[in-house]
């Protein structure tokens, strides 16, 4: 890191031309030596550690054939450059790896990877554990020919025939890339529906666009056997609601049910904290559980289990446990993202859910096949689905299906961030030709306004 941040610096002389090959590899060994150096003082000696390693790289930069002007720039990016090392040494974090418990009163005890154990004394824990995959009771995942999305992730070939059991977000994930690389692929699930929570028809269209592919659905179906034969797998399934069974072969099968949180051995009852019948761990507004000085984030707590929520909770916790300010974390501006091809995307309420809430709006929906740049790039499947409020058009909910739609959905994250409108989407003036024209064409649609349909 040290090295690239002194090349990036060097590369970017302010003098107009940067230098050759040779002076930069000149001027690194006796700017390094000196970073080396600074990181042993304290920070208040960090002027006298930046004036040492300027004069060094100048020295360097003159004896390499630069001119002045050229080595006192060139000097100056490897100081700040040493400076910016410093700084982040300042804020090291010790790291250790292991199986961590809690001790209670502000202890977590540690068995270490490469053998023995630590104690550590902190007055504030973060839970972050994260979480694992949901098991198929009945069903042994061995990861070669039952697999998880971790071994669907490291299968050695592409399986003839793989089912995938759930029709989640994971598995049509995975399902998705498998058949792309030419695997049939069959889809066994237990509702009448995919992806649960998603908007009824885009989740409609989802399916129809995957069928289109060559995905096939069981829908109301589920798995209650299977084994691994050694050549591949033997599959009992049959109806949610009852009824007769069927056999079922497959190359390979992966079990995508859902996640839960990672909880176990964790020592929380011990410590006093508390979970929820779902084994999620119980915060307050606060992210603080049960116990005193013992915080959770992520797919640990409620909350959808997604990385980029997890990471907004941490910068929160953070800050509150720091003090310097409170930072907001509105879960109904969490984009959801199904990384398929094409992808879908969602922020806010589905309609389904303004409708049994009883929230009175109207709908703006925009096809891609009516978008020039979706046109030209011959990626014309799907469309923008916008729900706003009735009486003071301000945005509930967004969903998308199409090329990049986990980009798309961020235009309008921000708009609904500042509880913008979706006349505040019209106003926009929008690139063309691009594909989030389709945006704001949507938006146009709330009011029959849409100029390209």
């Amino acid at each position: 890191g040290m090295q690239l941040e002194a090349w990036t610096s060097f590369w970017y002389c302010p003098t107009g031309h940067a230098p050759q090959m040779p002076t930069i590899v000149a001027l690194l060994p006796p700017l390094l030596s000196h970073a080396r150096v600074a990181l042993k003082v304290p920070t208040a000696q960090g002027r006298q550690a930046y004036d040492s390693a300027y004069d060094s790289a100048y020295e360097a930069a003159i004896a390499a054939g630069m001119t002045p002007e050229e080595a006192r720039a060139a000097a100056q990016a490897a100081a700040e450059a040493m400076v910016r090392v410093m700084a982040a040494d300042a804020e090291a974090v010790t790291y250790l790896q292991g199986w961590a418990s809690l001790g209670g009163d502000g202890r977590v005890d540690v068995k270490l990877s490469e053998g023995g154990d630590a104690v550590i004394s902190a007055k504030n824990i973060i839970l972050a554990t994260g979480s694992e995959v949901t098991p198929l009771p009945g069903i042994e995942i061995d990861e070669e020919r039952i697999v998880s999305s971790t071994g669907a992730l490291a299968l050695s070939s592409v399986p003839e025939h793989l089912v995938v059991v759930g029709g989640g977000v994971i598995g049509l994930e995975m399902g998705s890339v498998w058949q792309r690389l030419g695997a049939k692929v069959t889809v066994v699930e237990f509702l009448d529906r995919i992806c649960p929570g998603m908007d009824n028809e885009i989740a409609k269209t989802f399916q129809k666009t995957l069928e289109g592919q060559g995905i096939a659905f069981k829908l109301g179906h589920k798995v209650t056997a299977a084994k691994n034969t050694g050549k591949g797998v033997a599959l009992a399934v049959e109806p949610s609601s009852g009824g007769d069974g069927e056999e079922m072969s497959a190359d390979v099968v992966l079990v995508a049910i859902g996640r839960r949180p990672f909880t176990n051995g964790l020592g929380l009852e011990a410590a006093g904290v508390e979970t929820d019948k779902q084994g999620r761990v119980t915060v307050d507004g606060g992210f603080q559980t049960t116990a005193k000085g013992v915080f959770a984030i992520g797919d640990v707590i409620d909350g959808p289990m997604l990385a980029h929520k997890a990471e907004k909770e941490g910068v929160a916790v953070a800050e509150l446990i720091a003090g310097t300010k409170k930072v907001k974390v509105d879960y109904t501006t969490v984009p959801g993202i199904v990384y398929t091809a094409p992808e879908v995307a969602n922020i806010g309420f589905s309609e389904q859910e303004l409708k049994e809430a009883g929230v009175s709006y109207k709908v703006g929906k925009f096809p891609f096949k009516a978008n020039s740049r979706a046109r030209a790039m011959e990626e014309t499947d799907g469309l923008v689905k916008l729900l706003a409020h009735k009486d003071n058009g301000r945005i509930l909910g967004a969903h998308i299906i199409s090329k990049d739609a986990g980009t798309l959905i961020h235009e309008v994250a921000a708009v609904m961030e500042f509880g913008g409108t979706y006349e505040d989407l019209i106003h926009i003036i929008h690139g063309h030709p691009t594909l989030n024209e389709a945006v704001k064409e949507a938006a146009m649609a709330i009011d029959k306004r849409a100029i390209h349909v």
